[in-house]
């Protein structure tokens, strides 16, 4: 679950699942407020008037040296919303739809849902304003919306920025109702997949014509694990339970398609003979690099670090919605100038060998996973397993990012994937599950990393879903007063 609440992020019953994704469906809005101050008294123009800003006194408090202390401030506010900062000598009002009473009722009607009407009639509450929605059946419905609230304006304003809040022109004019916004209804080929990014691939040629859709329905960029599933399932079929979850445990590195080739070049036609010899034995490493991650790949450890070096030279996006298109920052990362992609490859190699003795590097040899109990430190002394997954940023399905740190060499998992399903619907339902470390949080627990091995090999456990299942597999029985 998330937001702290029965907002059930990936589920299923016995008819019916669901799978929310992020997304950047637009739901709220920045305001440049014309404000000045009159008499003591903070205004702001709309439609040609001055309407009074309304104030609200907020006392924040926090610890400190084991003291509280409170800290008051006034915030200020128009009818858009609260003002949230000054930029440009401009003060932004940020609009916006959270905390309402009706999200929290879809969350908990979702979960009662037996049949896609259902699913769709708690949609139709509009007050998911923070994800998109994977949908399945019994019924062998499958479906896709992106998003749920979204509010409707004028498709002239880039909302993306912020706008002009002294017009009403800028105003929201309600919501889309449910069948207005971007979606995917049983499509010919037979899937839909979502992997955080544009809806307008999510299911090959019957993928939503992007140019239906006002462009602040679905900003969403594409990126290379978007990329990566649509090539496996456009040419898969006779799919089994089984076969899903390996579909889903691809380690393609499909962002190196991009990559890869444009360094190659650039070596091949560099001047300076001493470059070249010093890199040639990383260079053949990628140049037969099959870009899929491994726990004996030398070359994923070079690429992945190669590219993290290399992105240094993109500047960032300048909006949310620009940062979500990571095929164009793979293709800005490939228009680098050759001096760039080549000294960002040397410098690489010569940090692998201050860190580790050696540059040539298997990627599970420094890819580990170690779970630690609360407020404990990774250990490179402690025990810990090698991970072939990579971060999902460069194309693997299964994600798994991980990071070094202060008194600490190896990377270990800090995010990716938590808690992946496999759900097959029909007369009777089957499942797989399988959760990063285990169940319990307890360090001494038998639970506690039991699922470790299968998370990282894509190995799922069956579910006992049905009660003789769990009968016939029990450990212990609960008798109410022991």
């Amino acid at each position: 679950v998330t937001w702290g609440q029965m907002f059930v992020y990936q589920g299923f019953n016995e008819h019916c699942g669901w799978m929310h994704t992020t997304g950047y469906a637009d739901v709220a809005d920045l305001y440049e407020e014309k404000v000045k101050n009159i008499n003591g008294t903070w205004v702001y123009e709309y439609e040609k008037e001055l309407k009074k800003l309304s104030t609200k006194n907020i006392t924040v408090s926090y610890l400190k040296d084991g003291k509280q202390i409170a800290v008051p401030f006034t915030g200020y506010y128009t009818h858009h919303g609260p003002i949230m900062g000054n930029r440009n000598g401009k003060w932004l009002a940020l609009k916006e739809f959270n905390r309402s009473l009706s999200a929290l009722i879809q969350s908990w009607v979702s979960t009662k849902a037996n049949n896609l009407e259902e699913f769709k009639q708690a949609m139709r509450l509009l007050s998911n304003t923070t994800n998109n929605t994977v949908y399945a059946d019994d019924k062998g419905n499958i479906a896709y919306w992106h998003g749920d609230f979204v509010p409707k304006r004028d498709p002239s304003f880039d909302f993306t920025r912020p706008v002009d809040g002294s017009i009403k022109a800028t105003e929201w004019q309600g919501a889309h109702p449910l069948e207005e916004i971007v979606q995917v209804h049983n499509p010919s080929v037979g899937w839909i997949q979502n992997c955080n990014a544009t809806p307008f691939t999510a299911s090959g040629k019957d993928s939503p014509n992007k140019n239906k859709y006002p462009s602040y329905m679905a900003p969403d960029g594409e990126n290379a694990r978007g990329i990566n599933a649509v090539r496996l399932l456009s040419t898969a079929n006779n799919l089994t339970l089984d076969k899903v979850i390996e579909l889903g445990y691809n380690h393609y590195l499909a962002a190196f398609d991009f990559l890869i080739p444009a360094l190659l070049k650039d070596y091949d036609s560099y001047a300076d003979a001493n470059m070249k010899a010093v890199l040639k034995e990383a260079i053949d490493l990628l140049r037969n690099w099959d870009k899929t991650s491994s726990v004996t790949s030398i070359a994923t450890t070079v690429a992945i670090d190669w590219a993290n070096q290399l992105g240094q030279f993109v500047p960032r996006a300048e909006t949310m919605e620009e940062g979500t298109n990571a095929i164009k920052r793979y293709e800005d990362m490939a228009k680098l100038s050759a001096g760039q992609k080549l000294e960002s490859l040397k410098k690489v190699l010569d940090d692998l060998t201050k860190t580790y003795g050696d540059w040539r590097q298997p990627w599970g040899t420094i890819n580990r996973y170690q779970r630690v109990a609360e407020g404990e430190r990774f250990n490179d002394n402690k025990p810990s397993l090698a991970v072939a997954l990579a971060s999902s940023r460069w194309g693997s399905l299964p994600a798994f990012e991980s990071r070094s740190g202060n008194g600490y060499n190896k990377r270990y998992g800090v995010s990716g994937n938590s808690f992946i399903a496999a759900v097959e619907f029909g007369k009777k339902l089957k499942a797989k599950t399988i959760l990063t470390g285990g169940q319990s949080t307890d360090p001494k627990s038998p639970n506690f990393t039991d699922q470790a091995e299968g998370f990282i090999n894509g190995k799922f456990k069956d579910i006992f879903f049905y009660k003789e299942d769990v009968m016939n597999n029990k450990v212990k029985t609960y008798h109410p007063g022991e």
